[in-house]
């Protein structure tokens, strides 16, 4: 083999040069003589000297839709080197602009003659009808005059200044928004259908988007200022709130928001969707309804919270089922169902509730099942236990790109606490009480999907041993920059196969597998 990838040849029992790239040997005046069959002949001929269907491309030369290809790669290349990152400042801009500069006049005037112990007790609607009349003398002072379009929005903008999370409900009213990113009082973004853009709302300043991070996080009974700058919290709808102020946040009061869909989401719908095909459905259905203990793995925003919420509609209404998370999201729809979440601690750093402290004591709540959000720490090794002592069906998520990567992070994370226990017992911990492993994914075009469904299987020397039920496989991508890929079966006969016959599944199951 040349340094260039070319096996070099015998003719006649001449050793032949080594061809670089396609070149022939030119030919006084002829036509170009034959090449050395260099290359293993006329069965296997160089690739790069194959033309494409329908062209004839020079000797020598790069073929057209290849060199097309790498120009196209390139100038992409250029264009995100190039990218300005100044333009990313939400500007409020048209009729949006009117109002807000409006409202910044009526507000303070608003507030004169508003009480507002008294405006709190009131409902949007009625807040809105009280409102009217004074926004009227208002306008009047300031020889404003609006039109019945202006005279609305204002009242909103006003309502939801005063009630609501002021710019925020705009966003949050929006079905089609999922996450809300704010950094700054200037700039917000939002993702639609997977992808990011520029969000048109500002907030006055910091001191104004500071007051809504308050408003949200104390009303679920936390707080958030500079000696506890950090904050878990959510919303009336169960959407999850992170808040993050400076000197923290060097941009000034950021606020993340996790928005879920008022419609609960099942496998059916997921597998409609394109998240999975229906043969994995069914398979993820039979694993909830059999008690199997899953843990679900992916990315941040890959839908692990979706995942678990949809794989929990397969539990029995006559199960007690605990959830455990740091800010309630999980929403269930079994009616014995009790959540608990964490509490952090008080101004004199006393008083932490921990998701550990709540496992241990969820385990003399008589649970049949025990649900965590999310495991990063020594909770790990108290789930195991959990899933391990008469809790199957128990379920969790972690952060992991791959199910493989998700072992080794449950024992690195039991591994990491003040545990001392062997590396080989906390890997057969895992392999006792681990049964599948769901592997979720964001991929570059912004669809979600199940890439692969694992089986823990047992222990083989040291070593974990697992197999793949289902895999997503990457095949190409759409003009319109949508991946496409198929959904494999593995065609594997499912270890827990026997767990679910003790549940009647078991031919459903393996028809699903194979």
């Amino acid at each position: 083999m040349s340094a260039f990838g070319r096996r070099s040849g015998m003719n006649g029992g001449t050793p032949v040069r080594p061809a670089f790239g396609v070149a022939r040997p030119m030919q006084g005046g002829g036509a170009a003589a034959p090449r050395p069959d260099a290359d293993g002949g006329a069965q296997f001929p160089p690739i790069d000297s194959l033309p494409m269907p329908g062209e004839t491309e020079l000797p020598g030369t790069m073929p057209g839709s290849m060199a097309a290809g790498a120009m196209d790669a390139m100038q992409r290349l250029s264009d995100r080197q190039n990218a300005s990152g100044e333009a990313g400042n939400s500007r409020v801009e048209g009729f949006e602009q009117s109002i807000h500069k409006i409202k910044e006049q009526v507000l303070p005037r608003l507030l004169e003659r508003v009480d507002p112990e008294a405006a709190a007790t009131l409902g949007k609607d009625e807040l809105a009808e009280e409102f009217r009349p004074i926004i009227g003398e208002v306008l009047a002072e300031l020889k404003l005059t609006l039109n019945r379009r202006e005279q609305f929005a204002l009242e909103k903008v006003l309502v939801d200044e005063l009630l609501g999370l002021g710019p925020l409900e705009e966003l949050l009213s929006d079905p089609n928004i999922t996450d809300i990113m704010v950094n700054g009082p200037e700039q917000t973004y939002v993702e639609r259908k997977g992808k990011l853009e520029l969000a048109p709302i500002q907030f006055r300043d910091e001191e104004h988007l500071f007051q809504i991070a308050q408003r949200i996080v104390n009303s679920v009974g936390r707080r958030v200022d500079q000696t506890s700058p950090l904050a878990d919290a959510r919303l009336k709808d169960g959407s999850r709130v992170n808040v993050i102020v400076p000197p923290l946040s060097l941009r000034g009061t950021a606020i993340s928001i996790r928005k879920f869909s008022a419609k609960p989401i099942t496998l059916d719908m997921m597998a409609g969707f394109g998240s999975m095909s229906p043969k994995m459905a069914t398979a993820l259905k039979i694993a909830g309804a059999s008690r199997f203990n899953v843990v679900i793995s992916g990315g941040t925003g890959s839908g692990k919270t979706t995942m678990l919420n949809a794989l929990s509609k397969m539990i029995d209404p006559g199960e007690r089922v605990l959830t455990i998370e740091d800010a309630a999201e999980l929403r269930l729809q079994q009616p014995h169902w009790l959540p608990l979440e964490t509490r952090p601690a008080n101004l004199e750093g006393q008083g932490e509730i921990s998701i550990r402290d709540l496992v241990k004591n969820a385990l003399r709540m008589r649970p049949d099942r025990i649900i965590l959000g999310e495991i990063r720490g020594s909770e790990c090794f108290d789930m195991l236990a959990a899933m391990n002592t008469g809790h199957d069906g128990s379920m969790c998520t972690l952060h992991a790109n791959s199910p493989r990567e998700a072992l080794a992070r449950m024992e690195n994370m039991v591994m990491m606490s003040d545990i001392k226990v062997p590396k080989e017992a906390i890997s057969r911990q895992i392999a006792d009480s681990v049964e599948l492993i769901i592997q979720v994914k964001r991929l570059r075009d912004g669809s979600r999907r199940v890439t692969n469904i694992t089986e823990v299987i047992g222990m083989e020397g040291p070593v974990i041993v697992t197999q793949e039920l289902f895999k997503f496989e990457y095949l190409d991508e759409s003009a319109d920059g949508k991946i496409v890929g198929e959904y494999r079966s593995m065609g594997l006969r499912p270890y827990t196969l026997d767990k679910a016959r003790q549940f009647g599944f078991d031919q459903a199951f393996l028809e699903a597998c194979l």
